[in-house]
C-alpha cells in the first residue's frame, strides 16, 4: 500500500456540499485553494486527477431555480448548464496557475463495457502524460441510471473509485463533509470516536457506514466505504477526509492522517 507522501498520482474527490455554500451557490474560497492545493502537488512532480461533483447544484443555481429537480429530464437539464459553470470555474482557476485541465465524462456503461473501459484509460493516460490535469464528472445528461439510482453511484464516491482503478492510482483522497470514519454517527452520538486508520473493511467497519448524505450532497458513509471496498481490492490507498480546508492534503503529505486512512479490503 502507497502513503500519500509517497505516492506519484492521486485521485481526489470532492463532493458537491463541499464546493457550495447552503444557498447552493458556489464557495468560491474553497474552490481556489484546492486548486491551489492541487497545482502545487502537481508542480512537485506528481499527477493529479479530479473527480468533481456539483453539477446538478450549479444548474440549480444558475437557472434560478428555487427547489432541487425531482424528474429526470429536470436533472438532465440542470446537470448540463451546472458542468459548463463547473469546468468554467475550474478552467478559470487552474490556468491561473499554471495547468491545463480536460474534461472526462463517464458513464457506468464506460465501467462495464471492456472496450469503452480500455478507451478511457488510454484517454487517462494520454491527458496525464501531456501534463494536463483530468476533471471528471458522471455524464448526467444522457445516463439516467446515475442520477436515477443514485444510491449506488453514491454521488461520485464509487465513481471516484473507479477512474483510481483506470487510472492506475497509488492513492485516493475522498474530501467531505464528514471529517472520517466514525464508530458511531457523531451528529447522533457526542462520544462517537473517529478510527484514523483501517487496516481492513470487515463487516464491523461496513456496519458504521448508516450515516446519510447531507441536503447538497447524496453520498453517505455507505458509499464511501463501497468506494474504499473498490479501491482497496485493487491496493490503492484510500483516505476520508474533511473538505473544508483542501490545506488538509499537506498534513497527509507529511505523514499525518487527519481523517481516516483504508488500507485493506477483507473480502
Amino acid at each position: 500500500m502507497t502513503e500519500f507522501c509517497n505516492a506519484k498520482r492521486i485521485v481526489l474527490k470532492i463532493g458537491t456540499s463541499s464546493l457550495t455554500y447552503e444557498t447552493g451557490r458556489f464557495n468560491l474560497n474553497r474552490i481556489e485553494k484546492l486548486v491551489r492545493v492541487l497545482s502545487d502537488l502537481r508542480n512537485s512532480g506528481r499527477e493529479v486527477v479530479l473527480v468533481s461533483s456539483g453539477a446538478v447544484t450549479a444548474g440549480i443555481s444558475k437557472l434560478g431555480l428555487n427547489h432541487r429537480p425531482k424528474s429526470l429530464r429536470e436533472k438532465q437539464a440542470t446537470a448540463a448548464v451546472g458542468q459548463c459553470e463547473l469546468m468554467r470555474l475550474y478552467d478559470n482557476y487552474f490556468d491561473m496557475y499554471g495547468h491545463t485541465v480536460g474534461q472526462v465524462l463517464l458513464t457506468g456503461e464506460t465501467i462495464r463495457r471492456e472496450k469503452a473501459r480500455i478507451n478511457a484509460e488510454n484517454t487517462f493516460s494520454m491527458l496525464l502524460s501531456y501534463g494536463c490535469i483530468p476533471i471528471v464528472n458522471e455524464n448526467d445528461t444522457v445516463s439516467s441510471e446515475e442520477l436515477e439510482a443514485i444510491a449506488t453511484f453514491g454521488d461520485n464516491d464509487r465513481l471516484s473509485a473507479y477512474v483510481a482503478v483506470l487510472c492506475h492510482a497509488d492513492v485516493l483522497v475522498i474530501l467531505s463533509d464528514i471529517d472520517g470514519l466514525y464508530d458511531s454517527d457523531p451528529r447522533k452520538n457526542p462520544d462517537a470516536k473517529i478510527i484514523h486508520e483501517v487496516e481492513k473493511i470487515d463487516e464491523k467497519i461496513l456496519s458504521f457506514g448508516g450515516g446519510a448524505g447531507s441536503e447538497r450532497g447524496t453520498g453517505g458513509v455507505a458509499a464511501k466505504l463501497e468506494a474504499a471496498k473498490i479501491t482497496c481490492t485493487n491496493g490503492i490507498t484510500t483516505y476520508l477526509l474533511s473538505g473544508e480546508n483542501p490545506g488538509i492534503l499537506y498534513e497527509l503529505d507529511e505523514g499525518k492522517c487527519p481523517g481516516t486512512v483504508f488500507k485493506t479490503y477483507d473480502a
